[in-house]
């Protein structure tokens, strides 16, 4: 082989070792920062991760709302309008949060089914749905149509 031609192949293989060992790096980064959005639906279907965090999020629902009066503990649940997911949260809810208005949670799902939130957002005008809420209750509401399940 050519010398010069031995050195230029030596060289593209170190650049693309050096960029693949960088975007492996950088990958490793953002699995340990991003938290992904799941729906009621697919927390039930047991897509979500346990232990792991991530947010969840839906509309309240009507007369889930249940608060310890000693303390900040507060327990509710979200729905897809096809399955529901029980919050636990400790600390001092949003002014906005209400039944029937749609919240993100950030937080763990522990190993019972149960979203155990380190903070619960809630929308902040009457116009406003998240994103990730619009297209989980859009995607529940395509497979209610196909399957006729509905709550």
């Amino acid at each position: 082989m050519h010398p010069i031609r031995k050195k230029r192949i030596i060289a593209i293989s170190s650049i693309v070792v050096v960029l693949g060992v960088a975007l492996a790096l950088v990958m490793y980064a953002l699995q340990q920062n991003i938290n992904l959005f799941y729906s009621p639906s697919q927390i039930a279907a047991g897509e979500a991760p346990k232990d792991v965090m991530l947010r969840a999020g839906g509309m309240v629902v009507d007369g889930s709302v249940k608060r310890d009066n000693k303390t900040l503990y507060v327990s509710f649940e979200v729905t897809d309008f096809t399955e529901k997911v029980r919050i636990e949260y400790k600390g001092i809810l949003p002014d906005l949060f209400r039944e029937g208005q749609g919240i993100v949670a950030q937080g763990k799902l522990n190993a019972d089914g149960v979203f155990i939130a380190s903070e619960v957002l809630a929308k902040h005008d009457e116009e406003y749905m998240p994103p990730e809420i619009a297209e989980a209750l859009k995607q529940a509401e395509l497979n209610s149509d196909s399957s006729n399940t509905s709550y």
